[in-house]
């Protein structure tokens, strides 16, 4: 048994999410498919309860957690998500900014696929997904889908009169099934700490503003060389993390203009140079003759950007 209040909750989700496509703030809500999405249902905050060590969902009871809610507090969306794993409860509390001194440097942060992130101090944070332990999970998790296709191969039955074919999931199946998803949890989980530790770094420099560039993602997973590298950078999730972490620290974020030149620039002199091709990995400028780094050059542009 489940609460009304879900379908209530989900009916009002797409409603918001109409509301902002409606108003040009957000793109056209998309229909989530059982397949796809994760696991999730809605808590009436009122209805939820927090002792010490428990939990009060509706429906359900009584529930001992790991980690101990704030108490007393008002509760805001509160979510029951599951990662093939563990269950976990997010809400969402109420929060004072902190008021810290901040440095008068303006931190430019360049994003690309052969680093993550190349800042205008000459911090550089590298790729996860080059690393050994994140190498070897990939190729376990390709052994383990070629195991599931052979599998499913095997119990295969051909129908006659040209209709589709029936594939039969045992229960070996089912276990492959669950490796794999679990696998797929702890990729996803190493590079989601990851863009948290280099995002919270970023933020403890204290710098008074910092700038990013609006990525064109969707444009750029429509190469087919390198929508998989892309995917696995999670450009989203690091713009996502930065923004709320600027703002609970009281630090300005400027998002770039996308036609921004930063790349193209000369860090120094300011000349454009427009037949640069994205396999120059070092600038050289043929004006003042300054020779940097293709990312370090973008990211000190980004830096000294200006609002029009």
């Amino acid at each position: 048994e489940v609460s009304n209040n879900i379908t209530k909750q989900s009916v009002k989700d797409a409603c918001k999410a109409y509301k902002r496509f409606f108003k040009s703030l957000a793109n056209k809500p998309k229909f989530k498919s059982k397949k796809k999405s994760k696991p999730s249902f809605y808590n009436d905050p009122i209805k939820l309860k927090v002792k010490k060590k428990k939990v009060l969902i509706e429906k359900v009871g009584w529930i001992k957690i790991n980690e101990q809610i704030p108490i007393n507090v008002k509760y805001n969306n509160p979510r029951i998500t599951y990662d093939n794993k563990y269950w976990y409860l997010s809400v969402g509390i109420e929060v004072d900014k902190k008021q810290e001194e901040l440095t008068n440097i303006s931190l430019g942060i360049d994003l690309g696929l052969k680093e993550l992130a190349i800042c205008s101090d000459g911090k550089i944070f590298k790729n996860i997904n080059k690393t050994k332990k994140v190498k070897k999970l990939e190729k376990r998790l390709k052994q383990k889908q070629r195991q599931i296709s052979r599998k499913y191969e095997i119990n295969k039955i051909k129908k006659e009169g040209g209709e589709r074919c029936q594939f039969i999931k045992t229960k070996n199946i089912k276990k492959l099934e669950n490796t794999t998803k679990l696998i797929y949890r702890k990729l996803a989980n190493i590079r989601n700490n990851y863009i948290h530790q280099v995002t919270t770094s970023i933020v403890k420099t204290k710098p008074y503003r910092i700038v990013i560039e609006d990525l064109n993602v969707s444009g750029m997973m429509k190469n087919k060389h390198l929508s998989d590298s892309v995917k696995k950078q999670c450009f989203h999730k690091f713009r996502q993390y930065i923004t709320y972490k600027s703002e609970l620290n009281g630090i300005e974020l400027v998002v770039a203009d996308r036609f921004y030149p930063s790349s193209k620039t000369c860090s120094k002199c300011g000349f454009i140079k427009k037949d640069l091709k994205l396999k120059d990995r070092v600038y050289r400028c043929p004006h003042c003759g300054a020779v940097i780094d293709r990312d370090l050059n973008a990211s000190l542009n980004l830096s000294m950007y200006k609002l029009a």
